[in-house]
């Protein structure tokens, strides 16, 4: 399929690809899908917003204060240790990525009308988890306007081949696919932001500290330093709670919470884009509506409430990033019907569709060679 859907390229028929989602130009637009959905699900209210932002607020607070009693010369230490501590770490750090989601609302300006309302907290709430909030919001909104482009997508950019290869690598074994996928849950967010890992590649350097780094361009410098002077406000403030209450109890009430949410952030968005029936496109290909839909969703359970629905309604999300969260699911059951075959939802259990995936979704190339679209290998 060439520039503008080109059919002269053949796509293989076969079983093991029949689900795979299609590739062609689909018969509607943009504009179809927001026609299906009740206008009233692109309202935004900064009080109904703020209500979401109070309740994770009153939710982290009052974690924090159980938290106070596990350290109590009553509280067996293996109790503490061993089931009370890390049912603490759990839900703080779930709780703590619905505030990330929040804040990465705000960068889309679905929280409110209200640009400076929107910036004001958003920078707030990402910069209190170590978040540099206008760096990531200039770079995840090229994403959100290259999903699925092999050449500019912002990030979980996969390697390219010029044709499909079934050759064994290391990275399958069980052990070293457990060590990669360890580390990607755990240093795979800071590696993203300091060193571009797993983004875009660049002809330099590229990190989201550097407000001339060439993720940026020259106008979006001064907020890239407004970001990075807002961390610094925090980590003095961290480290100014450190000094009075120890490190101990910092690494206990927020650097492992903090860790945990980096967890969920990377698991969610990387599986939100790896799929082995998803495609990508080069740029003779791409298009922005069928990029989009390159997504697919994935339920947490009980935790897509505290994730505030980000992870079950991502396809709605790529395609009205703008919406608010609490919007998603109507509007998700609205474009379903409309989007058919191009709709992709995976209801595996997403540690279980991570270990599996991880062993065909190692690079993306053609079935054929020339083809100007990809599948996970």
């Amino acid at each position: 399929m060439g520039k503008g859907g080109d059919a002269s390229v053949v796509y293989r028929p076969s079983s093991k690809l029949s689900k795979r989602v299609p590739v062609e130009k689909p018969d509607f637009t943009v504009g179809t899908l927001r026609k299906a959905i009740p206008p009233h699900c692109f309202e935004r209210s900064l009080l109904r917003s703020s209500g979401y932002v109070a309740a994770d607020l009153l939710g982290m607070a009052a974690l924090y204060f159980c938290s106070t009693f596990l350290d109590q010369p009553a509280v067996p230490r293996w109790l503490a240790y061993g089931l009370l501590w890390p049912t603490y770490w759990f839900f703080q750090g779930a709780v703590g990525t619905g505030v990330w989601v929040i804040a990465h609302e705000c960068g889309h300006q679905a929280f409110s009308k209200w640009q400076v309302a929107n910036d004001a907290v958003g920078l707030t709430l990402h910069s209190c988890l170590l978040v540099p909030y206008y760096s990531w919001k200039h770079s995840h909104r090229r994403h959100h306007s290259n999903t699925g482009s092999l050449e500019k997508d912002e990030v979980f950019v996969p390697p390219m081949k010029g044709s499909e290869a079934d050759e064994f690598s290391l990275e399958q074994t069980a052990p070293v696919r457990l060590f990669y996928i360890i580390i990607t849950l755990t240093l795979g967010w800071p590696m993203y932001l300091v060193a571009n890992v797993s983004g875009r590649p660049y002809d330099r350097w590229a990190n989201h500290f550097d407000p001339y780094s060439p993720i940026f361009s020259k106008r979006e410098r001064l907020e890239v330093a407004i970001s990075d002077l807002a961390l610094v406000a925090v980590m003095g403030g961290l480290y100014s709670l450190a000094q009075s209450f120890g490190w101990l109890w910092l690494l206990k009430v927020y650097i492992i919470p903090y860790l945990v949410v980096n967890h969920w952030l990377v698991l969610i968005t990387l599986m939100q884009h790896t799929h082995p029936d998803l495609p990508h496109y080069n740029s003779k290909e791409w298009d922005w509506l069928r990029g989009a839909m390159a997504t697919v969703d994935r339920s947490y359970g009980f935790l897509d409430v505290l994730f505030h629905h980000i992870a079950d309604t991502h396809v709605a999300h790529h395609l009205f990033s703008a919406m608010p969260h609490y919007h998603a699911e109507e509007a998700s059951a609205a474009i379903k019907p409309i989007l058919g075959k191009y709709y992709k939802e995976d209801k595996r259990n997403v540690f279980v569709a991570m270990w599996k995936d991880w062993n065909v979704c190692r690079f993306v190339a053609p079935d054929e060679a020339g083809n100007n679209v990809f599948w996970f290998q």
